[in-house]
C-alpha cells in the first residue's frame, strides 16, 4: 500500500503544479447547482431531462447530496452500495453469498427493474450485473439521484422499477486533488484518487482511479467464505465543456478489471464430498458523451451515446463459463420552453447482447428502437401537469407503450405529488438465481413473454425552517414475472435443472414510506420508515408473500457536523421479518438491529477518519448455516441472505485534499 500511496500523492502534486496556472486566469465555473438567498443549495437533477430544480420537478426525484454522499464514503470507499441502502424505499440484497454479488430492490420490485445509469448513460449495461453495483466507487459523484416506479416512459425496457442516476462531480473554479486511503478489520483495503481542473475557454477535466483489495474470510469456520476475496483496479477520464451560448458537451471512458474468488475454501467441501470454489475475472470498458446545442433562443437539440463492453471468466465448482455483455444506446431529442410549457421529444435505439463460449443456447440481442415525449404544463400558480409517453419497438417482445403521468402542487411550505406509470421488461436469464448459480442447469429459454407492470404513488411533503417531513404510499401490480422452477429428476431422485417461466396470474405490491427530519445548527437527525405488503401467486395455488421482503424497516441517524473541523454520526437500522423461499432451516427470517457510528476530524490538510459498521456484530451464520444440506435444483449450495454476512467490521483511514475553490 505504501507504493501506492506513494504513486498517487506524486501523480496529484506533479498534475496540481501543472495546471495551477491556468486555475488562476480561468473564471469558469461548471457547476450544476443554483444557490438562492436565504435558502439552502438547489439542486439541478438530470434523471428526468428537463434538468429543473428538483422542487420542480412533477415527477419525484429523490437527490443524495455531495454532503450525504461523503459520510458515505468513510463507511465503505470501495462501492456505492452503503449510500443506496441506507435511502428509503431501496434495498441492496445479496444475490451471490459465494461471490458477494448484490443489487438494488425499489419499493420490493426485484433488483433486475431497476436501471442503474451514469450521468444518464447504460454505462453499465442495459440490466447491470449484481456484482456491478460493487464495482462503483463513489468518490467522484457529485449527487445521486433516484426516481421510484415504473420509469419505461423515460428509459426504456430496463427501467421497470425505477431509475438510479450516479452523477458525476464537476470541476470547480481551480484545480483539486483528493486522495482517500482506507483499511478495514477484515483485510480489505482501498485507495482512490480524484483529480479536476477547468480548462480555457469553458473547459474542464477530471479522472478518477481506484485501488480495492479484500482477503477473503471464512467467519464460522465451516470452509465456506464468508467474505470473498477480490482485486480491483479502476479508471475514469471526463471531459466537460461549456459554451458561451448555452453549448455543453460532456465525454466520460471508463475500465475495471477485478478477479473475486469465492466458495469452498483449498481443502475443504460442500455436502456431497465435492470442493466447490466459485471465482470470477471481470474486465469492463466503456464511452459515452452527452451534448447539448441550443438552436433558437428556447429550444435545443440534445445527443446523447454511450456504448459498453464486459468480459466475465466464472467458474462454479467445475464448470467454467465465459462470456461477454455489450450495450450500444443512442438517442437524439429536441427540446424546448414557452410559457409555462417545456417539451422534449426524441427517438432512441438500444441494443444489449449476450454471448456465452460455453452456453451459446442462451445468446441473445436484444434491439429496442423507440420514440418518446414528454410535456410539462404549469396550470395556475401552484399546479404542474407532467406526461410522458415512449412506444418501443423490441425485436423479440414486440411493440411495448410506455405512459407515465404526474402532478405537482406547491400550497406554501407543502408539496403534494401524485404519479403513475406503466412500463415492461424484457426477460433474460439473469434471474438472481443464475447470477449465483451460472447457466449450467438452466434449460434453454423458450416462449417467454414480456414483464410488465403498473405502478402508482401518492407523495406528501412538507418543508419549514428546520424541519422537513414526507409521506409516500405507493402500489404496484405486476404481470407475467419470471421465476425458476425445477424441472426433470436426477439421479438423486430430485430435480437437477430448471426452467425459466411466467407466474399465471398478478403479483401485488402496496406499501408506505416516512421521512422525518430536524435541523438545529450544526446537528441533523434523520428518521425513516418503511412499510411493505408483498404478494405473488403460489404455484400450489392461492397467494404468498414475496420472498425476501421485510414487511417492516426503520432507521435512525444523527450527524454533527462542523465545516473544516469534522464530524460525528451514530445510526440505527431496523430490519423487520422477511418471508422465505426454499430454505432447508427456517421459514422466516429473524429480525436484526445494526448500530454504526462515524468520527472524523480535520487536520490541516488532511481529514483522518474512523467507522464501526454493525457494533452488535449481528450476522446470520450465527443462526443458521449458510451452506444447504443438498445442492438445490438451480446448481445453488448457498441459502439466500437475509442479513448481514460480515458481522463487525472496523474501517478507518485518511482523505487529503489539495486546492479547490473557498
Amino acid at each position: 500500500m505504501c507504493i501506492i500511496t506513494r504513486a498517487f500523492l506524486l501523480a496529484g502534486t506533479a498534475w496540481f503544479a501543472a495546471d495551477i496556472a491556468a486555475a488562476q486566469s480561468s473564471n469558469t465555473d461548471i457547476q450544476a447547482v443554483e444557490t438562492e438567498a436565504g435558502e439552502d443549495e438547489e439542486i439541478i437533477v438530470q434523471a428526468t431531462r428537463s434538468r429543473r430544480r428538483v422542487q420542480d420537478e412533477p415527477v419525484r426525484v429523490e437527490v443524495v447530496s455531495r454532503e450525504e454522499i461523503e459520510e458515505k464514503i468513510l463507511m465503505r470507499p470501495g462501492n456505492v452500495a452503503t449510500i443506496l441502502s441506507e435511502t428509503g424505499g431501496l434495498r441492496v440484497q445479496v444475490t451471490s453469498p459465494a461471490l458477494g454479488a448484490a443489487n438494488i430492490r425499489v419499493q420490493g420490485m426485484d433488483g433486475r427493474f431497476t436501471q442503474l445509469l451514469a450521468d444518464g448513460l447504460p454505462l453499465y449495461g442495459g440490466q447491470a450485473s449484481s456484482l456491478g453495483l460493487l464495482q462503483i466507487a463513489p468518490t467522484d459523484l457529485g449527487q445521486v439521484e433516484v426516481i421510484k416506479g415504473a420509469s419505461s416512459a423515460l428509459y426504456g425496457p430496463s427501467a421497470l422499477g425505477g431509475v438510479i442516476n450516479l452523477v458525476s462531480r464537476r470541476p470547480g473554479r481551480a484545480p483539486e486533488a483528493e486522495i482517500l486511503l482506507n483499511a478495514t478489520s477484515r483485510n480489505g483495503q482501498d485507495a482512490t484518487a480524484y483529480l479536476a481542473a477547468p480548462l480555457a475557454d469553458g473547459w474542464g477535466a477530471s479522472i478518477t482511479g481506484g485501488l480495492h483489495r479484500q482477503r477473503r474470510q471464512d467467519l464460522d469456520d465451516d470452509g465456506w467464505i464468508d467474505m470473498p476475496g477480490y482485486r480491483r483496479a479502476t479508471a475514469r477520464p471526463r471531459l466537460f465543456w461549456n459554451g458561451e451560448e448555452g453549448q455543453s458537451l460532456f465525454v466520460t471512458l471508463g475500465a475495471m478489471t477485478e478477479n473475486r474468488s469465492g466458495g469452498t475454501l483449498p481443502g475443504r467441501t460442500v455436502a456431497d464430498g465435492s470442493a466447490f470454489p466459485q471465482t470470477q475475472r471481470s474486465t469492463r470498458y466503456d464511452g459515452g458523451l452527452v451534448a447539448s446545442l441550443p438552436v433558437a433562443d428556447t429550444v435545443s437539440v440534445n445527443i446523447r451515446g454511450a456504448a459498453m463492453r464486459q468480459n466475465h471468466r466464472h467458474r462454479f465448482g467445475a464448470v467454467a463459463e465465459r462470456d461477454r455483455h455489450g450495450t450500444l444506446f443512442a438517442e437524439a431529442s429536441l427540446a424546448g420552453e414557452s410559457g409555462g410549457s417545456a417539451w422534449v421529444g426524441g427517438a432512441a435505439w438500444q441494443e444489449d447482447s449476450f454471448r456465452s463460449r460455453s452456453f451459446p443456447a442462451f445468446d441473445y440481442s436484444h434491439r429496442a428502437p423507440g420514440l418518446f415525449g414528454q410535456l410539462e404544463q404549469k396550470v395556475g400558480g401552484d399546479f404542474t401537469l407532467a406526461g410522458s409517453a415512449r412506444v418501443d419497438f423490441h425485436n423479440r417482445y414486440g411493440t411495448q407503450f410506455s405512459p407515465r403521468l404526474s402532478l405537482l402542487w406547491r400550497p406554501g411550505p407543502w408539496t403534494v405529488r401524485a404519479s403513475g406509470g406503466r412500463g415492461f421488461y424484457a426477460p433474460t436469464p439473469f434471474v438472481e438465481e443464475i447470477e449465483a448459480a451460472g447457466l449450467s442447469r438452466l434449460e434453454p429459454l423458450s416462449g417467454l413473454r414480456a414483464e410488465t407492470a403498473r405502478t402508482a404513488s401518492l407523495d406528501l411533503g412538507y418543508r419549514r425552517g428546520p424541519v422537513e417531513a414526507n409521506v409516500t404510499l405507493f402500489g404496484s401490480w405486476l404481470r407475467g414475472t419470471t421465476e425458476l422452477e425445477p424441472f426433470g429428476i436426477g439421479p438423486s431422485g430430485q430435480p437437477e435443472r430448471v426452467r425459466l417461466v411466467n407466474i399465471v396470474g398478478e403479483s401485488r405490491i402496496r406499501g408506505s414510506e416516512l421521512l422525518l427530519r430536524y435541523r438545529w445548527s450544526d446537528l441533523t437527525v434523520t428518521g425513516s420508515y418503511v412499510h411493505v405488503r408483498a404478494t405473488e401467486p403460489d404455484p400450489a395455488g392461492g397467494r404468498r408473500a414475496k420472498p425476501l421482503t421485510p414487511r417492516h424497516s426503520a432507521g435512525i441517524v444523527g450527524m454533527w457536523e462542523q465545516k473544516d473541523r469534522g464530524r460525528i454520526g451514530v445510526e440505527l437500522y431496523y430490519t423487520g421479518r422477511q418471508p422465505l423461499d426454499d430454505s432447508p432451516y427456517r421459514t422466516r427470517s429473524r429480525p436484526y438491529v445494526e448500530i454504526g457510528m462515524l468520527g472524523e476530524i480535520a487536520v490541516g490538510r488532511a481529514r483522518l477518519f474512523l467507522n464501526a459498521e454493525n457494533i452488535l456484530g449481528t450476522r446470520q451464520t450465527r443462526y443458521d448455516p449458510l451452506l444447504r444440506p443438498a445442492r438445490a435444483a438451480d446448481g445453488r449450495w448457498t441459502v439466500d441472505v437475509w442479513g448481514p454476512t460480515e458481522g463487525f467490521v472496523l474501517n478507518g483511514g485518511v482523505r487529503l485534499r489539495f486546492g479547490g475553490a473557498d
